[in-house]
């Protein structure tokens, strides 16, 4: 359902405002490239600063620009069950094809509090529900019991975006979870290990600029080529480090811009790249020949 590339976009802002057009060119060149899937309103679009109106907006565009040419799946997930609730149903409504929770991010429930709060989403939807641990931003991991607690008890909650940053979880993972239950990675840097362990794809960042070669990358880890996999890695991987020198969205963003596709605007509590970051990430950019 979910094997392949799915890009976490970016929300593009214009004199701090949703720059719906940017935004829709933005889409047009993924599916250009060939990308499995887009993934609205994630950490990498800046949900924590949208207003609900404008997260609504943001999946309701998607979907529309997608046009059913590659999956949406929806950002969704918060803090509060009910929040998470509600955006769901909505992406729903919206047409969204999946959407994706990430793990609850300062009240640190316990691994119960875990299981009733997506159960209590996957309850509330029809849509395929993607998980998303990512314990550096939520100080929390989704639990690899509860994981599997999940998959038994919710039909629907189908897929996990790993972002733990252990290769290791993904073959702990594996071995208590069904064939059928799909592994993402949510790491650009550790795709191609995580993909040797079990992972089908990647929830990526990088391939904001550079979707047609994450594809490439995915397609041949699939395919068993890891010696072409490897080759992909290795000549994208100065990028990939890069893109997290500082907080992400920041230099995506930054990138983005250099190459004229949006403006460079995030919104506070984020701000620009500090300026001696700012040059080592267009020094990688030109080096790669993307600037």
């Amino acid at each position: 359902m979910f094997e392949g590339t799915h890009t976490a976009l970016v929300t593009p802002f214009r004199n701090d405002r949703f720059d719906e057009a940017a935004f829709q060119q933005l889409i047009e060149f993924q599916i250009e490239s060939g990308i499995s899937g887009i993934v609205p309103v994630g950490t990498t679009g800046e949900s924590p600063t949208l207003d609900h109106q404008e997260h609504h907006r943001v999946i309701e565009l998607a979907v529309q620009a997608a046009a059913g040419r590659c999956k949406v799946i929806a950002g969704t997930g918060s803090n509060s069950t009910v929040e998470a609730i509600s955006l769901t149903v909505e992406a729903e409504k919206a047409g969204a094809d999946a959407a994706l929770l990430i793990c609850p991010y300062y009240n640190k429930p316990s691994q119960e509090g875990l299981f009733r709060h997506f159960k209590a989403i996957a309850n509330a939807t029809k849509l395929p529900l993607v998980l998303y641990s990512i314990p550096g931003r939520s100080g929390i991991e989704i639990g690899v019991a509860t994981v599997r607690r999940l998959a038994d008890a919710c039909p629907n909650i189908v897929a996990i975006k790993e972002a733990g940053g252990n290769a290791d979880r993904v073959s702990q993972l594996r071995q208590v979870l069904p064939a059928t239950f799909e592994i993402l990675s949510g790491d650009d840097a550790l795709t191609l290990p995580f993909m040797a362990a079990g992972a089908v794809g990647v929830v990526s960042v990088a391939s904001n600029i550079i979707p047609r070669e994450v594809c490439d990358l995915v397609r041949a880890a699939l395919a068993g080529n890891y010696t072409g996999a490897r080759a992909v890695h290795e000549h994208w991987y100065p990028l990939f480090r890069d893109l997290f020198i500082e907080t992400n969205p920041v230099p995506i963003k930054t990138a983005l811009a250099l190459q004229g596709r949006i403006a460079p605007e995030v919104r506070l509590p984020l701000c620009e790249m500090i300026e001696d970051n700012a040059q080592k990430l267009k020094a990688t950019l030109s080096a790669l020949h993307l600037i």
